[in-house]
């Protein structure tokens, strides 16, 4: 794989090997993301399940402390009071029918994430594979399938994220930029540690944080201690 100029001098920085402390990894983050915009920083979990089993899932949902950095574009399916209230929640677009279709038809994906009400999901599950593989079919697990809109709306905007596996274990997580500096970044950081661990599934045997890695949009991964999290 081919690697610039920044990321071998940024990648000099990190000690081969060396398993560090959350707070110290986020501080190296920050001093490697010297891109020229406020680069993205991500979690990535490989936890000790097997995703391939119903009973070793894990998923949810969680509102970061600091919020994620983004502006998260909602779109709401929902009919009469209820799109009344994400429209004053705040939500980017709402309809019902009629966004579905659009999506349909004309492929539009001018959105982040999607809010339904569950009278909505028969028709919204038709468009299951379209939206599934891109992650945007709501879920009541992750609070995007729900009656109390105007909260999910408001959450959404606040800073919510989802995780959950993927094929290989592996839960990837953004916790902010750059620019917040490592304090919030640890903060957000031991926000969704805590909820990844307590989504931990009955069924999970052995180490369940297998290995834990913090890294910016350009810069290395920075292995930290998952001795230290569980």
């Amino acid at each position: 794989m081919f690697r610039g100029k920044r990321y071998k001098e940024n990648a000099k920085l990190v000690e081969r090997g060396k398993l560090y402390d959350p707070k110290e990894a986020l501080a190296l983050v920050v001093s490697t993301a010297n891109s020229k915009f406020d680069e993205t920083v991500e979690l990535h979990v490989r936890l000790g399940v097997d995703s391939r089993h119903a009973d070793q899932q894990v998923r949810g949902a969680i509102v970061l402390p600091n919020g994620t950095g983004k502006n998260v574009r909602v779109l709401v399916i929902a009919k009469g009071d209820r799109a009344n209230e994400a429209r004053e929640a705040g939500a980017d677009y709402v309809g019902d029918q009629d966004m579905i279709d659009k999506i349909q038809r004309e492929n539009w994906f001018d959105f982040d994430l999607i809010i339904a009400t569950p009278d909505m999901m028969g028709p919204l599950g038709r468009l299951g594979r379209i939206l599934g593989p891109k992650g945007l079919m709501p879920n009541p697990k992750a609070g995007t399938v729900t009656t109390d809109v105007a909260r999910a709306v408001k959450e959404a905007k606040a800073g919510k994220i989802e995780y959950r596996l993927d094929k290989t274990n592996i839960i990837h997580c953004p916790i902010g930029k750059a620019s917040f500096g490592a304090e919030k970044l640890t903060e957000n950081f031991n926000a969704l540690m805590s909820a990844i661990i307590k989504a931990k599934p009955a069924a999970a045997k052995g180490q369940y944080i297998k290995s834990c890695v913090v890294a910016s949009t350009m810069g290395p991964g920075i292995k930290i201690n998952a001795a230290r999290l569980s």
